[in-house]
């Protein structure tokens, strides 16, 4: 299920957007990014939609993934 990440309050997001950040460890090339950068390039993909956050009951946990790889999408969209 997709969490509106506007209806979460700012601090949540900001905590869940960090977890994610730490939890995937990802590469960004030859120049090492700060974890504020970090925070701040999820930040604006979530807000152009191109990541959404989304609930997992099996796991009982939220995640950050790409639009598209959301399999759920299209239902949530109608």
């Amino acid at each position: 299920m997709i969490i509106p990440w506007k209806d979460l309050d700012s601090e949540t997001l900001d905590n869940l957007i960090e977890a994610f950040v730490l939890r995937e460890g990802t590469d960004y090339g030859e120049h090492e990014r700060t974890l504020t950068q970090k925070v701040e390039d999820v930040r604006r993909q979530l807000k152009s939609g191109e990541v959404v956050l989304v609930w997992s009951e099996l796991h009982e946990s939220v995640n950050i993934m790409p639009r598209g790889q959301f399999r759920g999408d299209t239902q949530e969209q109608g």
